[in-house]
Order: C-alpha cells, then structure tokens, then sequence
C-alpha cells in the first residue's frame, strides 16, 4: 500500500519535535560561541540555517576564531563530518524505490545523528516525506535557537555569557560520559584524547600547531590508533 506523503510528513515532524527542542537548546550556545568568535548574527544563523552539523560548527568556530585557512577548515569539516557518508548509504537502502532519486540529495542535506536514528528505524520502507518531516522541525529549531544565541550574545551582560557557555561543555560531557562507563576501552580513548589536546595546547613546537590542524592530526590519528589496536569484532558491532 501507498504511504501518503502529507501523512508521512506530519508523522516525521511529530517524532521530530524532541530533535527541534534538543537543537534549540544546544544551539543556543553555538549563537554564543560564534559572536564571540567574531561572526555576525546574520553570519552566524546563515551557518546553521545551511550546515544542521553540531560538532562541525562548533569545531568550525576555533578555525575562524584563529584565521585559519580555508583548507584547514575544509578538512576539518570532512573528517568531523564523514560520519555522515556512512550514514547516508545505509539509509539509501531503506528510502522506497518507487521515489526518485532526487529524494536522496534533499534527504542528505538533513541527515543527523538524532534523523538518522528515526528514520533508519522505521518499519517498513521509509518515505523521504517523514525524513522531510523531521527536518522540517529540526532546521528551524537549530537556526532560531542560534538566532537566539547570538542576539543574547549583544545583550546578556558578560557574567550571564559566561555561565550559559559552560552549558556547552555539560552537552559534551552528557554526550561522553554515559558510554564510557559501559564500555573501558572507549574511556581510555576518550582520556588519551584530553591528554593529547593537553599536550598540544601547551607543548613546545605543538602549541603553534592551528587549532584546524590539530582537530585534524588529533581526529585521524586517535581514531586509527584505536581501531588498530582494538578493533570492533563483527558480533560486538551494535
């Protein structure tokens, strides 16, 4: 039977809506974040209106912050972010193939962590409107949360800035924490991964590595080391 679009689209901005609020919230720290990187309100909404890439922004802003190059941020981006490649494929098996095919190109514009999982486990075959659904709340809960941030940012007195900001850092270590506890060998990455950052940021000759640099050589070279050293048995794989 025929999913009807407009009901698949008001189902996925239903399911949407926690991943709406969830982004507004988080991306109120990016407003934060980016004014004081030096980005303009309009810059900064134009960023999240046209990526939907929570740890990509964020990374993105230590690179514009410094002056980094272009390339230094494009790589930066391409790594972060190849998750999503990866991603995009699996979901590709799952969208009808009644749709044609320009549904994959609008449906990877908007695939996340929190898209990903809605729409990878739905029953069935999954409608390009539900996805639509979820982005349809989703972009906007992330553009107006950075809205809101960056206005505060002119208006909000330092000391309140400052105590908004240390939400971001809460939103990484609730992200961080939880799996680390269940499993030793990701706790053990993740500490290697601050001792690293440590060491780059105040070691001689690597503290004048760019902080685009780093979140690269640090990005690749951990992750390669952890999956050299212990790989993922194909029954442990979720």
């Amino acid at each position: 039977m025929k999913s009807d679009p407009f009901r698949e689209w008001v189902r996925g901005c239903k399911n949407g809506i926690p991943i709406g609020l969830g982004y507004l919230a988080v991306s109120f720290s990016f407003g934060i974040l980016a004014l004081r990187s030096g980005l303009t309100v309009g810059q900064s909404v134009l960023i999240s209106a046209l990526n939907l890439t929570s740890a990509g922004q964020f990374a993105s802003l230590s690179v514009i912050a410094a002056s980094g190059s272009y390339i230094e941020l494009a790589l930066s981006q391409l790594i972060i972010n190849l998750r999503y490649c990866l991603m995009s494929a699996s979901l590709s098996q799952k969208v009808d193939r009644a749709a044609p095919f320009f549904h994959r190109f609008f449906m990877a514009f908007g695939v996340t962590d929190e898209i990903f999982a809605l729409s990878v486990s739905t029953h069935g075959a999954l409608s390009p409107y539900y996805t639509y659904g979820q982005m349809s709340v989703a972009i906007p809960g992330w553009t107006l949360g950075t809205l809101l941030g960056a206005v505060a940012g002119n208006v909000l007195p330092p000391r309140v800035l400052s105590a908004l900001g240390v939400a971001l850092y809460a939103m990484f270590c609730a992200i961080i924490i939880p799996p680390a506890r269940k499993n030793k060998v990701l706790a053990v990455i993740i500490l290697c991964a601050m001792g690293a950052s440590v060491a780059f940021t105040f070691a001689p000759v690597l503290r004048d590595i760019s902080s685009g640099t780093r979140v690269i050589i640090l990005t690749v070279a951990i992750a390669a080391l952890a999956a050299w050293l212990r790989p993922v048995k194909e029954e442990d794989a979720p």
